[in-house]
């Protein structure tokens, strides 16, 4: 489903993924603008490993992005408060995030059960939580994650 506003997975700040998605969702939300099927999903799922990663509560995130913050100095409050990452430790994180799914305990289960609930075909093609989302949300294409890598 086509969210206005909304950020995509393969988004980045700071050379990180997926942040600006959290951090939009966080302002649609405040808005009033975020489909309530998405309400439960924030501050977990995506969103907690992103700030367990940087060390920082989500509650903290959020108020900071509420405070009228860009993403850019959200990034740097978590970056000071919590930890700073390094290029090494970006690489992991952004290699976790947009390879969930693929050879891992979801392959088998929930991939397979999402392509079916959204209705997409099961050619192989999608196999990852990001192909899934971006896919739903109308911005996927099969070499997407190529170019979200040279960027």
């Amino acid at each position: 489903m086509k969210i206005e506003g909304i950020k995509g997975c393969y988004e980045k700040t700071g050379g990180l993924f997926y942040f600006p998605r959290m951090c939009s969702k966080i302002r649609l939300h405040a808005e009033g603008k975020l489909p309530e099927g998405h309400h439960a999903y924030l501050g977990t799922g995506f969103d907690g490993r992103t700030c367990r990663y940087l060390k920082v509560s989500y509650e903290d995130v959020k108020a900071q992005v509420l405070a009228g913050k860009s993403d850019e100095e959200v990034l740097e409050w978590c970056q000071t408060t919590g930890r700073r990452l390094n290029d090494e430790e970006i690489l992991f994180f952004n290699s976790f995030m947009s390879k969930r799914g693929w050879r891992d305990d979801e392959t088998d289960g929930y991939i397979p059960e999402c392509i079916r609930e959204y209705g997409f075909a099961d050619d192989g093609t999608l196999v990852t939580d990001f192909d899934l989302i971006e896919k739903d949300e109308g911005r996927w294409y099969p070499d997407q994650w190529r170019d979200a890598w040279k960027t």
